[in-house]
């Protein structure tokens, strides 16, 4: 009798991840005081599926790449808990910049498997946009915004030239953070629905990004064997 084929033990290491982000979301939606804890187990979930596939990928840097990124992303979430009285925003900016310089230098380095598209060009249209509408409302913070609308904008834009699911996961990752940007600096343009909404993009674009650069990394090893 023929055995059915296993799923992928990968594939499970991603559930904790997907039911905390769902109820994350949900609790965000009720106004729960709840949803505050549950955003600090993302990124760490996150990590799990990287933990389990460690034996399975050849490219060292690429681990440390991917582990350094969710980290930063970690402590931009958790800028509230871990540094109270601290200048929120100027801290978030930091600690996401440097999460995505890691996804930049991942992208560059182990993931670019095609020329990047000519619609990539959307996200240097985007950053200009996004500078002349907001820019005028985040007083000392310009400089800082706009240093890191460029620093997204890069990483979505590297990520065209990823594998698909990583190239979405760039773009959900994008929205997310400008759906964040109206709420900081222009709070009157976005409707109640908004802060479950910049959650929801933005645990979709981190889990797609992680899942098609393990993904590819796996692959790579197998092809090397």
């Amino acid at each position: 009798m023929q055995r059915r084929p296993q799923p992928d033990p990968l594939l499970w290491a991603f559930l904790p991840y997907i039911a905390v982000s769902v109820t994350h979301v949900v609790l965000l939606s009720l106004e729960s005081p709840a949803a505050g804890p549950t955003k600090l187990l993302l990124m760490p979930l996150l990590a799990v599926p990287v933990l389990v596939s460690l034996r399975r990928i050849q490219e060292r840097t690429a681990q440390a790449l991917i582990l350094a990124a969710l980290a930063f992303s970690w402590l931009g979430d958790s800028v509230g808990a871990l540094f109270p009285g601290a200048p929120e925003v100027p801290l978030m900016l930091m600690f996401f910049g440097i999460a995505h310089l890691a996804y930049i230098a991942l992208f560059i380095r182990h993931f670019a498997q095609r020329r990047m598209p000519w619609w990539a060009l959307v996200y240097a249209g985007w950053w200009v946009a996004m500078v002349a509408f907001v820019g005028p409302h985040t007083g000392g913070l310009l400089f800082a915004v706009a240093a890191y609308g460029l620093v997204l904008g890069a990483t979505a834009a590297f990520s065209t030239r990823c594998p698909p699911l990583v190239t979405i996961g760039g773009a959900f990752f994008l929205a997310s953070d400008t759906l964040l940007a109206l709420r900081l600096f222009l709070p009157q343009s976005l409707p109640a629905w908004g802060s479950p909404a910049i959650m929801a993009a933005y645990a979709i674009g981190q889990g797609l990004i992680i899942a098609g650069a393990l993904a590819a990394l796996i692959a790579l090893r197998k092809r090397a064997a």
